[in-house]
């Protein structure tokens, strides 16, 4: 398996952070698995936890109804830039949104009813010291969450823009959603069955015979995902971040999508044969 990674991250020409562990066994592997990357729409699986913790606190409901304001509206992914400003539409449906087709808007939405900083906190109480929720999609915040900036260097949520996490970081919070260990066993599982339903398959997802439970995330010169592969191997939770991408390139073949898609199927097949 080393030797696969190595002649695999020889052919790409960028900055890679990976970490995969087979959730059956317990065999793991990665590279750079402690670096702090930038988690692009990655982040709104974190946003997502939180969003189950608030509920089961009583801060908000599942119907609570989030009203569409031209201000949130922002461009990228998602649908609801078609949408009427004015519409309401009810928090587990925009949550949905923000997961299943990475709506950009619905994300802008669903931190002005969860806050960047609640998110962080549910972080912390998970163990997770690096995963943060720094600004919302495009939104110019005067500094970083409460915690966040460091002295001295550049804010981060100009250095990250939407969060900040780590490989090995995911993988734990994918691991602890798949052990029904976040929020509660019932929550865990709802979000798991919101992960798989998750549209963009071009990197983990891309061995489409395999189910997936993921989520994506893409800027010009940056592609990352995160999921469970759901293989005869077992189960492997994988993260992986491709930065410094030299061409802006938006199409399904992406080097940054091929190579997480090589990578996802060389740590099934070197962490599975671990498998009884």
């Amino acid at each position: 398996m080393e030797r696969r990674v190595a002649e695999t991250l020889a052919r790409f020409q960028g900055t890679v952070c990976f970490f995969a562990k087979n959730l059956d066994t317990g065999e793991s592997f990665g590279i750079r698995e402690n670096d702090r990357v930038r988690t692009a729409s990655t982040i709104k699986l974190p946003v997502m936890a939180a969003v189950y913790a608030a509920v089961a606190e009583g801060r908000v409901r599942f119907t609570d109804e989030l009203v569409l304001q031209k201000e949130n509206t922002v461009s990228g992914s998602g649908v609801l830039t078609e949408f009427t400003p004015g519409v309401r539409l009810p928090l587990r449906d925009v949550m949905h949104l923000m997961i299943v087709v990475s709506d950009n808007t619905a994300t802008n939405m669903v931190l002005d009813k969860v806050p960047g900083d609640y998110v962080n906190e549910q972080m912390e109480k998970l163990g997770l010291k690096e995963t943060r929720s720094l600004r919302k999609v495009l939104g110019e915040a005067a500094s970083a969450p409460r915690g966040i900036s460091r002295a001295g260097q550049v804010p981060e949520n100009k250095r990250y823009g939407l969060g900040v996490s780590t490989s090995r970081e995911m993988v734990m919070l994918l691991e602890k959603l798949e052990r029904d260990e976040v929020v509660s066993p019932k929550a865990s599982k709802e979000m798991i069955e919101v992960l798989k339903r998750q549209q963009y398959k071009d990197g983990i997802g891309r061995l489409r015979q395999l189910p997936a439970a993921s989520k994506s995330g893409a800027l010009d010169h940056l592609r990352s995902d995160v999921g469970i592969v759901y293989s005869q191997q077992g189960r492997i939770a994988i993260a992986i971040t491709c930065d410094d991408i030299p061409k802006i390139d938006w199409s399904h073949e992406n080097p940054g999508e091929v190579l997480m898609a090589d990578l996802t199927q060389i740590l099934i097949d070197g962490l599975g044969k671990q498998a009884p």
